[in-house]
């Protein structure tokens, strides 16, 4: 009988995802941006890194910080950032934090660095229409 074993693990995860929950508020409040949008790429919240985005935006110098962080993302977390900034763009109210992202990755990556992204085609592809 594994129920008891799997029902534990279950547990386990759900505690860990609620401390990781907790970290991202903390970080959040702290004004530690960076290791925030790591936290919420790493837990696939696509609304929670923008909710990220939106409170460096809101900071003074916004640009530049979100410049600064964006630009300290490893390779992965940039993919990531980009494959959710593709569903931030198509609504209104999201569409000028997804722009002030992809004009950063625009003015900090190499052409030849944004082709080896996972899914850049696809991305160009949904972006046109509504940039």
């Amino acid at each position: 009988d594994v129920t008891e074993i799997e029902e534990k693990e279950a547990q386990a995860k759900q505690e860990e995802q609620i401390m990781k929950e907790q970290e991202l508020s903390n970080l959040l409040h702290e004004k530690r941006y960076l290791k925030a949008l790591g936290l919420a790429i790493s837990l696939d919240r696509p609304h929670t890194v923008l909710m990220v985005v939106k409170a460096i935006l809101k900071e003074a110098d916004g640009r530049k910080h979100l410049e600064e962080n964006i630009v300290r993302l490893r390779k992965d977390q940039k993919e990531a950032v980009l494959a959710f900034l593709v569903t931030w763009n198509t609504n209104s109210r999201n569409c000028h934090e997804a722009q002030a992202v992809i004009e950063t990755l625009l003015r900090h990556e190499a052409p030849d660095s944004l082709l080896q992204f996972s899914g850049i085609k696809s991305a160009v592809e949904s972006l046109l229409p509504y940039t």
